[in-house]
Parts: C-alpha cells; sequence; structure tokens
C-alpha cells in the first residue's frame, strides 16, 4: 500500500492531493496536515458534528495511498478495547486437539502455548503498530474518559504497547494518527502538546458550494446554490439546537437530486428536511427558511 511517490512536497501538494480525491481543504488545514505528514506528529482536529473531520482522516488515506484504521470511542471504552483480545474459542480448540492427541505437555509449557500471537486478535491500535503505513483514525476521543486519554497519550509517546504474555511489540512504521473531537469535554493539554491542532469550521458559503460540487457532479449547481443559501442562513441564525454541517448539506442535496433536482419546489423540499434537520424542536425554524429559497 505505501507509495511515495503520492506524499506531499509542500501545502499546495497537499491541497491537490486532497483535492483529487474530492475534499476541499483551505490553506491552513493543507499546510496543518502537510505538517503531521512530513514531519510523523499526530494531528488533532477539533470542530462541531459535520465540519469534516473524519472525511479528512479518509481523504488522508486514499490520497497518501494507505489502509485506514479506525478506533470508534465512546463512553467507557477501555484500553483493552483498542489494543488486542485473546481468541478464547481458538483457545479452547487447542486444548482440546492436545487433549485428544494424548499429549502431556507440562502445565506451564501448555498456558504459554495459549499466548502466543497465532491466538492474538488485534485491535484497532495493535494493527495499526504492527501493520506497515497506515492511517489511524481515533475518532471522538473526547467521548472516551481521562483514562483512556492518558492510555493514548503513552501510546503516541513510543509508537509501542507491551503485552505480558508476549513483550513488547513496537511499530516498525508508526501510523499517521488523526484525532478527533467534537468538543464535548475539554482534551488535557498534555495530549494536545503531543499533536499538530487544527479547527475546523463551517466552511463558507463558496467553499461549501465547491465541495457539493466536487462531491456530487451530478447535482444542479442552481440547486446546490440553494442549498447552500439555506444550511448558511440557518448557521447564521444560531436558533437551532443542532446546526447542520457539511455532512448533512451533502445528504440533503443528494437527497433533493433524487427528488426532481432543479424543478424542486418548497413542499417537496419540505419533504426531505429528515437529511437536514435532526431535531423535532428545530422543524419549524428549517421550514421558514425552505420558503424563502424554494418556489411555492
Amino acid at each position: 500500500m505505501n507509495n511515495p511517490t503520492v506524499r506531499p512536497h509542500s501545502p499546495s501538494d497537499m491541497a491537490a492531493q486532497l483535492r483529487a480525491v474530492s475534499y476541499l481543504a483551505d490553506e491552513g488545514l493543507s499546510t496543518t496536515a502537510f505538517l503531521a505528514v512530513t514531519m510523523k506528529r499526530p494531528l488533532l482536529l477539533e470542530g462541531a458534528p459535520g465540519t469534516g473531520k473524519t472525511a479528512l482522516a479518509e481523504a488522508l488515506a486514499k490520497a497518501l495511498s494507505m489502509p485506514l484504521i479506525r478506533l470508534q470511542c465512546y463512553e467507557g471504552i477501555e484500553s483493552t478495547q483498542a489494543l488486542y483480545d485473546w481468541d478464547f474459542s481458538r483457545q479452547i480448540l487447542h486444548l482440546r486437539s492436545l487433549e485428544a492427541a494424548g499429549s502431556t505437555v507440562k502445565p506451564d509449557e501448555l498456558e504459554k502455548s495459549l499466548y502466543t500471537e497465532r491466538f492474538l486478535s488485534p485491535r484497532p491500535i495493535l494493527r495499526a503498530l504492527q501493520g506497515g503505513p497506515s492511517v489511524l483514525l481515533i475518532d471522538e476521543v473526547d467521548r472516551a474518559d481521562d483514562e483512556f486519554e492518558a492510555f493514548l497519550l503513552e501510546v503516541l509517546a513510543s509508537n509501542q504497547i507491551s503485552i505480558p504474555e508476549l513483550g513488547t511489540i513496537t511499530a516498525r512504521v508508526p501510523p499517521l494518527v488523526i484525532l478527533t473531537s467534537n468538543r464535548t469535554r475539554e482534551l488535557h493539554e498534555a495530549l494536545k502538546r503531543r499533536c499538530y491542532y487544527h479547527w475546523i469550521d463551517h466552511p463558507e458559503p463558496t467553499r461549501e458550494l465547491e465541495i457539493i460540487k466536487a462531491r456530487l457532479p451530478n447535482v444542479d449547481e442552481d440547486l446546490a446554490r440553494k442549498v447552500v443559501e439555506v444550511v448558511q442562513s440557518l448557521r447564521n441564525q444560531g436558533r437551532l439546537k443542532r446546526s447542520p454541517g457539511v455532512a448533512e448539506a451533502l445528504d440533503w442535496a443528494q437527497a433533493l437530486n433524487h427528488l426532481g433536482g432543479g424543478e424542486i419546489d418548497s413542499d417537496t423540499a419540505a419533504l426531505s428536511i429528515g437529511a437536514l434537520c435532526k431535531d423535532q424542536d428545530d422543524r419549524e425554524v428549517v421550514l421558514e427558511s425552505l420558503k424563502s429559497v424554494f418556489p411555492s
């Protein structure tokens, strides 16, 4: 999977490689991504949901011809769920096969035979350390607790883990680590210091239109402009519980395109707001915005 010819030589080269896989990065983001790749530093992306943080990790994996390995964080996640498990069912089968063969293996040797790489089931972080070049996405790290964050800090600092039964495993080629956070809680300064940092905000209207045209080339341009107008208006009003992100804008544009494209009226547009509005209390505000843009 590693292809040295795809490595970026400058921030503008990084931007071009991302654009080639339909991810439009501004100068600040493309520069930060270039430095993270070139200097082999973890990249921490913060921003509101739907602004393209996860999509950047996916785009970098495509642009750099690397596999993407994803660890989705959640409340209560533990380090073992990110590192490895022992394949209990295969261990049992191993014991039974020894019994059937009348094995006279000593107990301590039998125990050692159960804890080898043959029975190890790597989880995302171990897979990233054991494999070749890869992009390791640690998604929504802010949903995990302080203990898990401290564990991540240790792994990022050394690019190695210790498995009591096997010893220390060190990455031959450290992965490119991308961490994302929706900032539901403040991350510790120690973790932030290990990373390059970038805040991804909602795009300006012109860039959001470019994104829709790049990702959905079959969508009518006039329809795309109306989508951007509605989405930008909803964000600027500040009245919604949950403002639509770029992901919702893309989903809605695609939904409208399936329903009739440039011939959409306000009533038809209203039927599709499930792609845009994710909270019932926001519904009336969204419907008002539709009527101001789409014809009756």
